[in-house]
């Protein structure tokens, strides 16, 4: 988190600079924070960018047939370690581009799936994963239909990488933009957040919890398509990967003319995981979810949304967490359970690297 410059001004300045000045890449800059921002925006988009890549949007939509759009996206997956409770990187690498997919308004059909394989490992281990993906695959509905195996030397990755890739038809009419949000809409989430995020450090960690978190790692395709074909007016989607509920929050409200307002007693928080990030200190708003989708909705039908989502074994704890404000424009503010207001800002450091 940026440190706030009107409680530790020299401190706070130091560290800023320090964090600004950067010139070689760290871990932080794959957080899905400020860095991560800022590393896209000053390096990638200036090298390449263009029109479509420019949008930034979770899947990319374009019109391969006249009248008819799809949604393209590609992600990689290095999570450490490969197998956390709940899951493993088999699993999470279908569930994170099926998501991509569906928050952009997509129907998933096919994926590609591409492995780099550290030499050294199990055989035993590897059908592990591509058991995992075919499970998960069905699961969500798609195909696997391409692909790429790798290996490399001994200590040239960890284990194993791997990437997908995936399409699909968009079929959601209206755009999912964040120049469609105004104030007065409703934010709705279908879940408990920071679960992945507390179930990777304590697979990577043997920090003594005998009943841990369990990751929330899921396709959540139906749930988001059940929304989208009910309600007329969702305004936007994202799910809340790496850099957590804050780094949507932020990524929506930067340069608005408006602001966001969260509302801590309405955030759904697994007690086993909220004692984790107490003990250790973490806000559980940066910890990184991979079951979870948020949701931007034109209040009036904010409730519906909430009700369909409880229908769904995947929403059954969803819940209205804030709002869009005409206040603080351009910031996010969470409403604590003591009646206090407090800043959320874009996280800067990476608190768990390599969670996805």
């Amino acid at each position: 988190m940026r440190l706030n410059v009107t409680q530790y001004p020299i401190l706070a300045t130091q560290y800023n600079n320090k964090v600004n000045s950067m010139s070689t890449i760290t871990l932080a800059h794959g957080s899905g924070g400020k860095l991560t921002h800022e590393l896209i925006k000053k390096m990638i988009l200036k090298g390449y960018g263009n029109p479509v890549l420019n949008r930034l949007t979770d899947s990319a939509i374009i019109e391969l047939i006249k009248g008819r759009r799809f949604a393209f996206t590609t992600d990689s997956f290095v999570v450490k370690p490969v197998i956390f409770k709940g899951g493993d990187i088999g699993k999470l690498a279908v569930c994170g581009t099926v998501n991509d997919l569906a928050v952009s308004g997509a129907t998933p059909l096919y994926i590609s799936c591409s492995f780099i394989i550290e030499e050294g490992l199990s055989e035993k281990l590897l059908n592990r994963f591509i058991g995992s993906i075919k499970k998960e695959a069905a699961t969500a509905g798609v195909k696997v239909v391409t692909g790429d195996t790798k290996v490399v030397e001994k200590g040239s990755c960890d284990k194993i990488f791997i990437n997908t890739s995936g399409i699909g038809v968009v079929k959601y009419k209206r755009d999912l933009s964040v120049n469609r949000i105004k104030p007065g809409d409703k934010i709705v989430i279908n879940g408990t957040i920071a679960d992945h995020g507390a179930a990777v450090m304590l697979a990577r960690n043997d920090l003594g919890f005998k009943d841990g978190p369990e990751s929330d790692c899921a396709s959540l395709n139906r749930l988001i398509l059940t929304v989208l074909r009910k309600c007329s007016n969702v305004k936007f989607m994202r799910d809340p990967t790496r850099g957590g509920v804050a780094a949507v929050m932020n990524e929506i409200a930067e340069g608005a003319s408006f602001g966001i307002r969260l509302f801590e007693d309405e955030i759904p928080l697994d007690n086993g995981t909220a004692s984790f990030c107490e003990i250790l200190g973490i806000d559980p708003l940066q910890m990184g979810n991979e079951g979870k989708v948020i949701v931007v909705i034109e209040a009036r039908e904010a409730d519906k949304a909430l009700r369909l989502m409880k229908k769904d074994p995947l929403g059954r704890k969803a819940a209205i967490i804030g709002e869009v404000t005409r206040e603080y424009k351009g910031r996010v503010v969470l409403k604590t359970k003591v009646g206090g207001e407090r800043i959320v800002d874009m996280p800067v450091l990476e608190a768990l690297p390599r969670i996805c």
